[in-house]
């Protein structure tokens, strides 16, 4: 199962995106193989252009398993914080941290297109897949 980012989200309908990899995430979504949480949603809600097609998205995305956000979310996602600190790069986005720490707690992957994901896997002690929805730069 993974995680939605929405680095994914919002490049699934993209014409650049291989057909083949377009269908495999939708029968994912079809098969609840994908799953969201309050982060990605806020992300996915701030990128439609109108209250409709948000209320459309949200119809959508209710479908799909929920990861909350718990202590043990918070604990993991400031501990990746502060690991990254030590090696100079706590700047990545918050969103994408407490996303790799519901992914960690869960047990789980992330569907990204994004390359913080990575810098998370490599120099956190957070344990996830880090599935690229395409090749880096092929979007």
């Amino acid at each position: 199962m993974l995680l939605l980012d929405n680095s994914a989200w919002a490049r699934l309908a993209s014409d650049r995106l291989d057909g083949e990899r377009a269908q495999e995430v939708g029968e994912w979504m079809h098969d609840m193989q994908l799953a969201t949480c309050l982060p990605f949603l806020l992300e996915a809600g701030y990128s439609a252009r109108s209250g409709g097609e948000r209320a459309i998205m949200m119809s959508e995305l209710a479908r799909l398993p929920r990861i909350e956000i718990d202590r043990d979310v918070e604990r993991h996602a400031l501990e990746a914080q502060r690991e990254l600190a030590e090696v100079g790069h706590h700047r990545l986005a918050p969103a994408d941290v407490v996303i790799a720490a519901c992914a960690h707690t869960a047990g789980m992957g992330v569907l990204h297109y994004d390359g913080d994901y990575d810098v998370l896997a490599e120099h956190t002690s957070l344990e996830f897949d880090s599935e690229w929805l395409a090749p880096p730069g092929a979007l």
